[in-house]
């Protein structure tokens, strides 16, 4: 019996085991191939709700529009942005160099700078008027439900926008 029940501990563990590892598998494929397996994450509860006609039209035409103003520069970008997810609502950003997103304090500086740069946009200006949201209000304006920020090497830093 107590052989019997030892047996059953262990089948237990070994398919606790299996589905938590074919879980996490299917939770974030994009681990492993365009950033290192996520090491930490953080929830983000935005100030501002979803535009009705968000979609993954409009966040496809976001990260091409800023992806366009970085080719336009003259010197190569720093990082590279994409979405990705059935609905396109995972936004990645991976740096593209040693430097800028080294360590997770550059990174939340780079999302500073893109909550200034986005806060110049007509758009945003309108939504907000007194500058109080962030990028990631803005991502979450656009539907983005995460974004997964790495410096492409060792590290990646998961905030999921609420």
């Amino acid at each position: 019996m107590t052989m019997r029940r030892g047996a059953w501990t262990a089948l237990t563990v070994l398919v606790t085991i299996v589905a938590t590892t074919a879980a996490g598998a299917t939770e974030d494929r994009h681990a492993g191939y365009y950033y290192p397996k996520t090491v930490t994450e953080e929830v983000y509860e935005a100030r501002i709700d979803t535009l009705p006609d968000s979609d993954r039209n409009r966040r496809i035409g976001f990260v091409t529009g800023v992806t366009a103003g970085q080719t336009e520069r003259p010197y190569p970008p720093n990082t590279a942005m994409f979405a990705k997810g059935e609905k396109a609502e995972k936004l990645i950003l991976v740096g593209l160099q040693n430097g800028p997103l080294d360590t997770l304090f550059r990174a939340r500086a780079i999302l500073a700078l893109l909550t200034a740069t986005a806060r110049t946009t007509p758009v945003f200006r309108d939504i907000d008027p007194q500058g109080k949201y962030t990028f990631l209000d803005l991502l979450k304006l656009l539907g983005f439900e995460q974004i997964t920020m790495s410096d492409g090497r060792t590290w990646a830093h998961r905030i999921v926008i609420r």
